[in-house]
Parts: structure tokens; C-alpha cells; sequence
């Protein structure tokens, strides 16, 4: 492994480091302190976009703001931003983020029935595993409680984004599509993010800060990792999200998973680096 792709490689870890510190903030917010989800998810696009504005140094493409499909887009990740941190409210977060891991098997089914992506039978086979690693998360009518449903909501809603990023991947340079999703993730959360707005005293005004740093750094350093080293190679650094979860679950709320989620969560993350070795 050269300097190079050992960079990517750190750039991985430390995004997938962040991107569950800023659930974590969202839960103390959404949990301990009663915020609404909906100002919480707002909050965490708006930070985002003024973050991606400032690195672009204002070079805009407007013409990406009236494509429908670009609204689309950033429909779905708002939807399942607002989702996860609903389920954060009650569930512990290594739980939410294994049930959120349906997120790519959906992207999978869905790329290969509206963008005409192939899948041989062993993919197919991982994939029904990886399923089955959710199912043992989530137990859906044993013990399943509505906030596991709103992870599943959320998973599904950013396995149908990432469809939609893959079919718009030709709009726009990355750091111009992540701008777009979250200014138009602020316009679309508004309405429901500001309705119910929290006293704001220091440690909500420190914890939405942090959400929203937190998950808009993590994102940045994906792409530039994916635009350093192939997907490929880095994909598979992705389930290191579940480790950070689970980390900082038994940390900040003395919560670990039990042996079945436990169980659930090995069978999804060797589903899936089943499936990124199959695609090397």
C-alpha cells in the first residue's frame, strides 16, 4: 500500500469517526436536552452548507437549482437525515446505525432495477446476508420499537440517495452536489425545523455546532478520499462507521448492543466486505 492510498485510508477513519460523532450530538440534543429532530436536521444542513460555501469560495453552478431531480436528491438525504435522528431519540446509536445499514443493500436493489446494474449470484447471496445482519438488528415483530423503524426509514431513504447519486453523478462535480444537497436540504427542512425552535443556551448552541461540523467534516473528507483512491480499495473502511458507533455509544451513554444486534452487526460488515472483495 503506497503513501498515497495510507492517506485515503486515514482520511477514511477519521470520516467515519466523524460522521457518528455528529449522530451522537444530534442524540444528546434530540434526547437529554428534548430538541426537535426536525430543528436538529435543519441546523446540521444549514452549518454544512455555509462550511461547503466557504471551501468553494462562492463558485456556484445555478444551474444545478432547477433540476427537479437535483431537489430529488436532496429530498431523500433531508428525509433520512430527520429519520435517523428521530430514532436516536430512544434507540442507542450503534443499534441505529446497524438498521441504517440497510441503506446500501436498498441502493443495491434499486441500481440494478432503474439503472440496469448487473449482480452475478454471489452478490446476490451477500446481499441477502447482509439483509439478514439487519433483520437480527432490527427483529422486526420481536421487540422491533418505532424508533428502530424510523433507522430502517432512514436507511432506506439514503439507499434510494445514493441510487439518485449514481444517476446524477454526471451534473456536477462532487463539491458542487454536496453544496446543493445541503442548501436545498435547508430550504426543504425550514418549515418543519423551525417550528419548534430550543432555548438556546450554551451546551444546545455547542452540541448543534458540533452535529453539524462534525457530519459536514466527515462527508468532506469521504470525497476527497474517494477522489484520492478508488472505491474500491476504500469501500470497505466504511463499516468502521459501526465500530465508531458502538465506541461512543458505550462512552457518552453506557449503552452496548446485545449478543443478537452484536451478531447482526459481524453478519452485515462480512456481508459487506464480501461483496466490495467480489467487486475487486
Amino acid at each position: 500500500m503506497n503513501r498515497e492510498t495510507l492517506g485515503s485510508v486515514a482520511l477514511m477513519f477519521v470520516a467515519m469517526s466523524l460522521i457518528p460523532l455528529g449522530d451522537t450530538a444530534g442524540k444528546l440534543l434530540t434526547g437529554e436536552h428534548g430538541v426537535s429532530a426536525f430543528f436538529v436536521a435543519f441546523s446540521r444542513f444549514a452549518v454544512g452548507a455555509m462550511m461547503i460555501a466557504l471551501i468553494l469560495g462562492g463558485r456556484v453552478q445555478w444551474t444545478l437549482y432547477r433540476d427537479w431531480r437535483v431537489w430529488l436528491r436532496a429530498g431523500l438525504i433531508a428525509a433520512g437525515i430527520a429519520s435517523i435522528l428521530t430514532a436516536l431519540r430512544t434507540e442507542d446509536i450503534a443499534t441505529v446505525f446497524g438498521a441504517f445499514f440497510v441503506g446500501p443493500i436498498f441502493s443495491y436493489v434499486l441500481s440494478v432495477r432503474l439503472l440496469g446494474e448487473r449482480v452475478t449470484r454471489l452478490q446476490s447471496v451477500l446481499l441477502a446476508l447482509g439483509f439478514c445482519g439487519v433483520l437480527l438488528v432490527v427483529r422486526p415483530g420481536f421487540g422491533m420499537t418505532p424508533g428502530l423503524g424510523f433507522a430502517l426509514l432512514a436507511g432506506l431513504f439514503y439507499g434510494a440517495y445514493l441510487t439518485a447519486s449514481r444517476w446524477l453523478v454526471h451534473l456536477a462535480p462532487p463539491r458542487q452536489m454536496m453544496l446543493s444537497q445541503t442548501v436545498l436540504g435547508t430550504v426543504l427542512l425550514t418549515p418543519p425545523g423551525l417550528v419548534d425552535v430550543p432555548a438556546l443556551t450554551a451546551p444546545i448552541l455547542w452540541l448543534t455546532l458540533l452535529s453539524g461540523v462534525a457530519s459536514a467534516s466527515g462527508n468532506l473528507l469521504l470525497v476527497i478520499a474517494y477522489r484520492r483512491t478508488g472505491a474500491t480499495v476504500l469501500a470497505p473502511f466504511v463499516y468502521f462507521q459501526l465500530i465508531s458507533a458502538t465506541v461512543l455509544g458505550l462512552a457518552v451513554f453506557g449503552t452496548f448492543p446485545d449478543r443478537l444486534a452484536l451478531a447482526g452487526l459481524a453478519v452485515l460488515v462480512s456481508a459487506g466486505l464480501g461483496t466490495v472483495a467480489m467487486r475487486r
